[in-house]
């Protein structure tokens, strides 16, 4: 393993769990249901952790 910092991991875990977080709770003050909020949380985190990888994985290759 050649220099492997543990806060990129870190970062990540905590970037997807936040926008989990922000967009069920921004969801349910809109008046969605909460299945329906925390699905949509579901889905935001894992575009947020999708695009978060792919820029580490950009920084990482240069």
């Amino acid at each position: 393993m050649n220099k492997f910092n543990i806060l990129r991991p870190i970062m990540l875990i905590a970037i997807a769990l936040l926008t989990k977080s922000l967009v069920t709770n921004l969801c349910m003050v809109l008046g969605m249901k909460s299945e329906a909020a925390q699905n949509m949380g579901y889905i935001a985190m894992l575009i947020a952790g999708l695009v978060v990888f792919s820029r580490i994985r950009k920084n990482q290759k240069k």
